[in-house]
């Protein structure tokens, strides 16, 4: 085009200056036949936009449509910016009629449920280029839609494994009976469209979440994408962008079905959050989700380092965080076996940590006290790992032992580890005579039990007390249990085992008892020597 005709300078964003043809360009732009008519009659007229939409590049599409006579092939790549620079530079039917850019351009959006799939993955990448721009004019919303809607359909199918290329054929929506059973027949996993959708950036990833969660959409096949996204990210962003991606990725698993995410993904994302510091809201709502499948992790999920400037090996105060969570969401309540899964973990948490020289008893008792009492029916396990805590922190106070004794519940001990309890020169000696007096207890509920048995049976089983109590000397009463031979019809032999189990375990219990008091006996004696004056044993039996 001759100078001579270039009569309109024009400044795009102070990055480049076009000469253009003062007519043409208005005849297809309102804005800048408003501008331009207030003008003088100078042989040049220049106009400065500083916020032009998609900038110079833009720009020269604009002009190429206008010396075109309104012809521009509008593509996935460039209709976004196109649609916001026809909005900016005024060019509807009031200027050019009919053919106008910005009806062009709607009709386009109008049809985008039709683009193959690689068309919307175009304009939905070039949308992330421009988000603001996007978001303005409604394509990002629009394009967001139309692939949800897309995933929606063919979620037991995939278009293509792979469709970086913009010329793929990709799929068209098509009611044809035989292109739907190709496609099925083609693609059969679920998770076709990960890798393709996985180079959006977090804030479209968010986008596209709520819009699939709004429709309905598998909250399994979210949850998978969530965690194959962090993972695509975190091998090609910087630290800044990882602390983004992984926020976003812990809101929209928050967002879901807490049983569609699996434990070991959170974990995992957990190893990842503990070298990042992200913002307090995300770290809670991870904590709360893996506190709330507490009863399906394992030992080494919990055994996380502590944090950097600690002296203790592991994190406890994470653990505790995971149990507060785990209680809080009332699983424990609904589900017994829920909740003595997780104290079968956590006896094997506490026995790790427990040989821990730095572990303060604070900490210690704060986890064996964390779960409630009927989590637990047999405590031999506790009572193992406060053996070793004990043994391994033998400085501690008498008061710090007593406590941590004291939460031990030893009517839920075993007799074996009863007997190991009352040798035990780790504990204090009023845990030891609490073992004892809670092994009478047991005795006496026991024969309690097998007397009302022999009252409502009227069977022959007698017990019998000695006639005389045993020697002063000794420090207690002694039971001496007596059983005739059972003699019950012969077609009631389950009752018959029943009886005769319960005696030889009076008899054994008896033996135990016994056993148990000299030790205590010879235990206290050497305890109260030092002191003057020798305490009289308590009648542990009677």
């Amino acid at each position: 085009m001759e100078a001579a005709c270039c009569d309109l300078e024009a400044d795009i964003n102070g990055v480049e200056t076009f000469l253009l043809n003062k007519k043409i360009i208005c005849s297809f732009s309102g804005r800048l036949s408003k501008l331009l008519s207030k003008s003088t009659g100078a042989n040049r007229n220049k106009v400065i936009f500083h916020d032009f939409p998609g900038g110079a590049e833009n720009f020269e599409l604009i002009a190429r449509f206008c010396y075109n006579n309104g012809e521009l092939d509008i593509t996935p790549s460039n209709i976004s910016l196109l649609y916001t620079a026809a909005e900016f530079m005024e060019m509807n039917d009031s200027v050019s009629g009919n053919c106008n850019l910005l009806e062009k351009t709607k009709k386009c959006i109008e049809e985008i449920g039709y683009w193959t799939w690689p068309d919307l993955l175009v304009a939905l990448k070039h949308c992330q280029d421009f988000q603001q721009v996007a978001t303005s004019s409604g394509i990002l919303e629009k394009c967001l839609d139309s692939i949800v809607g897309r995933l929606a359909i063919t979620s037991e199918a995939s278009p293509c494994a792979s469709t970086s290329s913009p010329d793929s054929s990709g799929f068209r929506i098509s009611c044809d009976t035989r292109s739907t059973e190709s496609l099925k027949n083609s693609f059969s996993r679920a998770n076709w469209w990960f890798e393709d959708l996985s180079v959006l950036s977090p804030d479209l990833i968010e986008m596209l979440v709520k819009s699939m969660i709004s429709r309905k959409y598998n909250h399994v096949i979210i949850g998978r994408f969530l965690v194959y996204y962090q993972k695509s990210r975190f091998s090609t962003t910087l630290s800044d962008e990882k602390r983004k991606v992984l926020e976003i990725v812990i809101d929209m698993l928050y967002t879901l079905d807490p049983s569609c995410v699996p434990c070991k993904s959170l974990f995992g994302i957990l190893r990842v959050v503990l070298g990042l510091n992200i913002s307090k809201s995300s770290r809670n709502k991870l904590e709360s989700m893996i506190g709330s499948q507490m009863d399906q992790a394992k030992l080494d999920n919990l055994l996380i380092p502590s944090p950097y400037g600690t002296s203790y090996l592991y994190d406890v105060n994470l653990v505790l965080r995971f149990l507060k969570a785990f209680l809080r969401q009332g699983g424990w309540r609904s589900s017994p076996t829920r909740t003595k899964k997780v104290a079968s973990l956590m006896d094997l948490y506490i026995t790790e940590v427990a040989p821990d020289p730095f572990l303060r008893s604070s900490k210690f008792l704060a986890l064996v006290v964390a779960l409630p009492d009927s989590a637990r029916d047999c405590w031999d396990e506790l009572y193992h790992a406060m053996d070793v805590y004990l043994e391994v922190h033998a400085g501690l106070s008498e008061e710090e032992k007593l406590k941590i004794c004291c939460a031990l519940n030893h009517e839920k001990l075993s007799a074996d580890a009863c007997i190991h309890l009352s040798q035990n020169t780790n504990f204090p000696s009023k845990s030891v005579v609490q073992t004892l007096i809670s092994q009478q207890l047991k005795l006496k509920n026991l024969m309690q039990g097998t007397k009302n048995t022999e009252l409502h049976r009227e069977s022959p089983c007698k017990f019998a007390e000695n006639r005389g109590k045993a020697k002063k000397g000794e420090g207690s009463e002694q039971i001496v249990f007596y059983s005739g031979k059972l003699d019950i019809p012969a077609d009631n032999e389950n009752l018959r085992a029943h009886l005769q189990g319960m005696q030889w375990r009076v008899i054994e219990l008896e033996k135990l008892c016994k056993k148990m008091q000299n030790q205590m006996a010879r235990l206290i004696k050497s305890k109260v020597s030092t002191h003057g004056t020798a305490r009289s044993l308590p009648r542990l039996c009677s």
